[in-house]
């Protein structure tokens, strides 16, 4: 059995709660301890002097600070509301439950509207107030400084053209030239309007809990990706991490696990190996494993598990044990002890901003997940905005800081803009599609899958939808709610996207994907009320 993980701390002198076991989930009240490590999941919602859904893993916390679990009585620990996870191990059904007896039925809807909330009002009250903001104006707006948004705005700044630079994380080192805003996320880009001093004027949140409004005649987007989510009986147990969050929530002097079992048969889970030397049990891969993995694990004697199947993490309170299955149904499942189960396999872009401002994109089978179309020197289909980096398909850093170089000779060197042009229709297949139609044939290990850990939505739910006769995300995400959650769909849409090309045997395309409302991370509304007016509003 994997050791007991550490308790939940006070907040020391690093400012963070690192603690295993912070929240409880909404429906079902299972546990839940961080998981993204990037302030995307809801996985570290804590409430901090009154404040609720406080992201543990990204904001400094005061060691004075009066620091409370969400969602969960008497404690994270021990919740007497985790009866419900016991009670209804098939889900409950808060679509059609408790019709009969008919009395009942207003008791059922009161006890799924107190599941549906994610912590309770600010207290006191004044702690929603509004923050003044500011407006600022620029030629060039840059979102993102990681390396093709900083070699984009360095040489912007070379060619006297100095751009509005913003990065969500916060302290990094500034752009020589650029008016840089640290911690701070665009959270709404709405389409280019004619006829403006500036076409374009986004919004962004800031740390401090006020908001920015940056109006400018061309926008570069350089947010990055993100390390994918995977369905398996279990996924949301303490223990499983993204491989973003083992790196964020990991110091070599305090690892999160001892030993891990890595999802990934790439360059991923490579650097997941070379990071955490030593407490990596196992290596399982969906499909091949890349001979530089498959090299370096057998120099730290590592074993590797190819075309396997993740049925489940095994474990109530956290991952004691994981169950694998090899792929084809040859021979029996079998499990491996582990204290972590790190998801390795796939990075995704973040696309939020490019569906909002109406620029075209398309389906990449290559990563699995939806991008923008981009064309020459990163240009989308909307003119002024231009994608770079990671968002562009350019992954590796040394690719990323030339499309963010390229983005920047587009600019100040006067090329005629032109729309970008799509391929046409990829017969190509990602290949979890594959993996994900013989898990489903196969069937996950006992208890729970829940394929979307903000709303514990279900895979039965899933698939009982389209069992129903619904078809398309859209629809499926309002049958089921999956999607709708803090997260934004960043950690279930991907995933239901695979598995719903299998169920309807049409491609991902066809299947669609929901509209991107803003704001792309959770906003207060005292930070948009204290927004400066925009140009041509009512006085």
């Amino acid at each position: 059995m994997a050791p007991e993980p550490p308790p939940l701390e006070a907040p020391g002198s690093s400012g963070t709660i690192l603690g295993s076991l912070l929240t409880r989930s909404t429906r079902y009240h299972r546990p839940r301890a961080p998981f993204c490590g990037v302030g995307y999941c809801t996985n570290c919602l804590v409430r901090v002097d009154g404040v609720p859904n406080v992201r543990a893993c990204r904001t400094p916390i005061p060691p004075t600070a009066k620091v409370e679990v969400e969602n969960a009585w008497p404690s994270a620990r021990f919740d007497l509301l985790a009866a419900f996870d016991i009670a209804f191990p098939k889900g409950i059904d808060t679509l059609h439950g408790f019709r009969r007896p008919a009395f009942a039925t207003p008791w059922f809807q009161r006890v799924v509207r107190r599941l549906a909330g994610t912590g309770t009002i600010p207290s006191p009250a004044s702690a929603g107030l509004v923050r003044p903001g500011r407006a600022v104006e620029a030629k060039t707006a840059v979102i993102g400084a990681g390396a093709a948004g900083r070699a984009c705005a360095e040489r912007l700044v070379a060619a006297g053209d100095p751009p509005v630079l913003l990065e969500r994380e916060p302290g990094l080192a500034p752009v020589p030239g650029a008016e840089m805003f640290s911690g701070t996320t665009a959270v709404f880009l709405p389409p280019p309007q004619d006829g403006r001093a500036h076409r374009f004027e986004l919004i962004a949140s800031r740390s401090d809990g006020s908001a920015i409004s940056v109006r400018a005649d061309r926008v570069v987007v350089a947010v990055g990706g993100y390390d994918a989510s995977l369905w398996f009986a279990g996924s949301d147990r303490p223990g499983v991490l993204t491989a973003e969050g083992a790196e964020r929530l990991s110091t070599p002097a305090s690892p999160r696990f001892a030993h891990a079992v890595v999802f990934g048969g790439g360059k991923r889970a490579l650097e997941i190996l070379e990071r955490f030397d030593g407490k990596v049990d196992a290596v399982v891969a969906p499909g091949t494993i890349a001979p530089e993995l498959a090299r370096r694990a057998s120099e730290l004697d590592v074993p590797l598990y190819p075309r396997t199947l993740l049925l489940g993490a095994v474990g109530r309170r956290r991952v004691e044990k994981v169950r694998l299955a090899r792929r084809g149904g040859e021979a029996p499942p079998f499990e491996v002890e582990a204290d972590a189960i790190v998801l390795a396999h796939r990075r995704l872009p973040h696309p939020q901003l490019f569906f909002q401002a109406g620029a075209r994109t398309f389906w990449r089978p290559d990563v699995g997940a939806y991008g923008p179309v981009v064309g020459a020197g990163g240009a989308t289909t909307v003119p002024g905005l231009y994608a770079a980096g990671e968002v562009a398909g350019a992954p590796e850093m040394e690719d990323a800081r030339r499309s963010g170089g390229a983005v920047a000779d587009a600019l100040v060197g006067a090329v005629p803009w032109s729309a970008p042009v799509a391929a046409g229709p990829s017969e190509a297949h990602h290949e979890l599609e594959g993996y994900y139609q013989e898990l489903l044939s196969v069937g996950p290990g006992p208890g729970k899958v829940v394929v979307c850990p903000c709303e514990d939505v279900l895979l039965p739910e899933l698939l009982d939808a389209t069992d129903r006769g619904y078809r398309g995300i859209e629809v499926i995400k309002r049958y089921t709610g999956v999607g709708t959650g803090l997260c934004q769909g960043r950690y279930c849409l991907p995933e239901a996207l695979l598995v719903l090309a299998q169920r309807e045997r049409r491609p991902v395309p066809e299947v669609g994907y929901i509209t991107q409302r803003p704001p792309v991370v959770p906003t207060a509304l005292g930070a948009l009320a204290g927004l400066p007016e925009s140009e041509g509003s009512a006085p």
